[in-house]
């Protein structure tokens, strides 16, 4: 299905009167559309000094693109003719469609009508505001929106039409030359979109605001080609998931939250996520500057020692780096500074040299001139011209420029505050090649994220895909362990034992734990006693806990680390893989990384450094050291139960796996089926 006709039309038709087609005409002229202009309605002779027609038929020319201003009813039939006729392609404004299922029962009956009345033809919506493009000085767009003309710019996607109206007012100078709205997404979903917006040479990155996943096949197409054109992503992911997650029973869903399954599939993919719409629009500019960043490293300064503390306190906690100066660095700066200023990175140059620009060229070569600088950052906030002249900073552009072009290096500038870097200034640092950057906070954040982009590695396997199921029954502990053993996870020891029938010899050593079955969090029911020494205590521990059934496991005494393992279905993102600290200090310590499945040894190794416990696999203050590829070979095989189980499954956790010097032992787990595999 190609859009091409839809996004550069020549000609097009507006449907629809009042005061939604009539602003459709107005940015129709507004933005220097030169092509043919239809405009349809029965009733009103002339819009914006454009006669109409009564109806489609009278048109006899082609049509390229479509806005169809009118009820939802009268829209399916207006689709169909329009198809009927050729037109190549039409944006649908109307709203009560699959979005107001909960207020209009037929809402996704009618969209199902919708597409069937599209037939081969590109619709963009329903309920949508639709398309502007400032390359091509087109749009089909009915309100007011703040683009220009560009040569060169990023593709804008957006699930909410006034979250892009209120990007394209941004004054911050990032070139904008797509603004597509998607709405419901009847027939082109955003990802498909992207694809062919990426695929535009004029596209230098592209922006997503996604309110919801529906094609994760889609979504990784958009990735791959994103990665072989060079060009980066970056979206805003707002929405929970379908999936309710309740937590009764397992730890897992609370460790992963509302948010994981997105924030892992992003990860995976490739693509960059903000959590604002100003890191949005600062990391979209890294991006149409520099592309995706090599690495994290900044090298940060500023005439001001207020302004190189701020960064570097901002650096702490975030995915950024200042790294320490090299010998190269270092000779260099004092070249250019002298003996008075102390050398750091973030550096305050001070004073001495200022509207000096060979000197202070020199000093932003200097800094940028390494291999462990990533982005060089210096920081300028400029003054407001309607009380103040900015004529003594022309000093800092004249210098980046200098050190750009000696060095080759990136280089962006920063105003502390947005408002001290004017859009005018921004412009001229873009056509330089100088990224334009606005708050210290959000430019870190920025640049980190620019960083994640240009370093993730390309994943091969496609995400698996998940069921849509809910969950049903839980398998009880030992029904669990059993079929987590057919896969290799180690287990100890064990029987079950009725309450009746615990005076009967056990073929497992002690000291033993002793559990109920059949309760969910048996520790919190006093469920479970641990170090039993012989069977005498073990008959008494079991008539003072008074349960009807047990478990009885060999105990391990060895361990010097507990991990969960657990995988949950998430309908609108795959099954999500988490590793986390286990037992007792799930809760307290909070400590957790989430992936998507499928994963490699190396993914499951590289999270598992990362989480805080980390240090204890490597024999933390003189202990030994810990068996981590036992513990990697175990996730392995959680995944390959899951893979064999992927229809019925919606949850399975290990909670703990003990790790010892040797080997890696489940001593707790449970598995939540599908209501359809009951």
């Amino acid at each position: 299905m190609s859009i091409a006709r839809l996004l550069t039309p020549k000609s097009v038709a507006v449907i629809g009167g009042g005061v939604w087609g009539r602003s459709i005409i107005e940015q129709l002229q507004k933005i220097g559309f030169t092509g043919d202009i239809h405009v349809v309605h029965p009733k009103t002779p002339e819009i914006c000094g454009i006669a109409t027609v009564p109806d489609l038929d009278v048109i006899g020319a082609p049509i390229d693109a479509a806005f169809v201003g009118v009820n939802r009813e009268a829209t399916i039939d207006i689709v169909r003719a329009l198809s009927a006729r050729g037109c190549g392609g039409a944006v649908c404004f109307a709203s009560g469609f699959r979005e107001a299922v909960n207020e209009t029962a037929d809402g996704g009956d009618l969209q199902d009508a919708l597409v069937a009345a599209a037939g081969d033809m590109p619709i963009i919506g329903p309920n949508c505001y639709g398309i502007i493009n400032y390359f091509d000085q087109f749009c089909l767009w009915p309100d007011q929106h703040g683009g220009r003309k560009v040569d060169r710019g990023v593709a804008l996607i957006s699930q909410s039409s006034n979250i892009m109206i209120n990007l394209t007012m941004q004054s911050r100078g990032l070139p904008i030359g797509y603004a597509v709205t998607v709405g419901n997404q009847a027939k082109i979903g955003f990802a498909d979109l992207g694809v062919h917006l990426l695929e535009d040479p004029r596209v230098s990155a592209l922006g997503l605001h996604i309110e919801g996943i529906n094609d994760i096949r889609a979504l990784e197409r958009l990735a791959r080609r994103a990665r072989e054109l060079g060009k980066g992503i970056v979206a805003i992911k707002v929405g929970k998931s379908d999936q309710a997650r309740a937590a009764t029973i397992s730890h897992t869903a609370s460790l992963a939250g509302e948010d994981a399954g997105a924030d892992a599939l992003l990860s995976r993919l490739g693509i960059g996520r903000a959590d604002t719409l100003e890191v949005f629009l600062e990391t979209l500019k890294i991006l149409h500057v520099a592309g995706p960043l090599p690495g994290h490293r900044i090298g940060s300064l500023s005439c001001s020692g207020g302004e190189a503390s701020l960064m570097a306190d901002l650096g702490i906690g975030r995915h950024v780096q200042f790294p320490p100066l090299t010998e190269i660095q270092f000779a260099g700066l004092r070249s250019a500074l002298g003996p008075k200023v102390a050398l750091a990175n973030p550096l305050d140059y001070h004073t001495y040299i200022w509207g000096d620009t060979a000197a202070m060229a020199a000093t932003f070569a200097a800094m940028a001139d390494a291999d462990g600088i990533d982005v060089t950052v210096v920081v300028a906030d400029f003054p407001r011209t309607d009380r103040c002249s900015r004529d003594a900073w022309q000093c800092v552009f004249d210098a980046v420029r200098q050190a750009r072009s000696t060095t080759g290096k990136t280089f962006a500038i920063l105003a502390s505050l947005v408002e001290n870097l004017a859009e005018e200034i921004a412009d001229d640092l873009i056509r330089d090649g100088i990224i334009p950057l606005c708050g210290m906070a959000d430019a870190i954040d920025a640049v980190s994220i620019a960083a994640q982009i240009g370093q993730s590695v390309p994943t091969i396997d496609d995400v698996l895909l998940p069921n849509a199921e809910q969950a049903g029954h839980v398998l009880s502990e030992y029904e669990a362990k059993r079929l987590l053993a057919e896969y290799g996870i180690a287990l100890p020891q064990a029987c079950v034992r009725d309450a009746s029938a615990l005076q009967e010899p056990i073929d497992i050593p002690f000291p033993v734990v002793l559990k109920a079955q059949g309760i969910a969090h048996k520790s919190d029911a006093g469920g479970v006693r641990i170090g039993i020494a012989d069977h005498a205590s073990l008959v008494s521990a079991a008539q003072d806990m008074g349960f009807s059934s047990y478990l009885i496991e060999e105990m391990i005494a060895d361990g010097g680390l507990e991990i969960l393992i657990g995988v949950q279905c998430d309908p609108a993102h795959g099954f999500i893989l988490t590793l986390a600290a286990g037992g007792v200090m799930t809760e307290i310590l909070q400590d957790s990384v989430s992936m998507i499945l499928p994963v490699s040894s190396h993914d499951i190794d590289h999270a598992l450094g990362r989480l805080k416990i980390a240090p204890l696999f490597d024999g933390f203050r003189g202990r030994p050291k810990l068996a981590r590829t036992a513990v990697v070979d175990a996730v392995l095989a959680v995944q390959a139960f899951v893979v064999d189980h992927k229809t019925s499954l919606a949850e399975v956790e290990i909670n703990p796996i003990i790790v010892t010097p040797t080997r890696a032992v489940a001593v707790d787990a449970l598995i939540k089926q599908s209501q359809r595999s009951q």
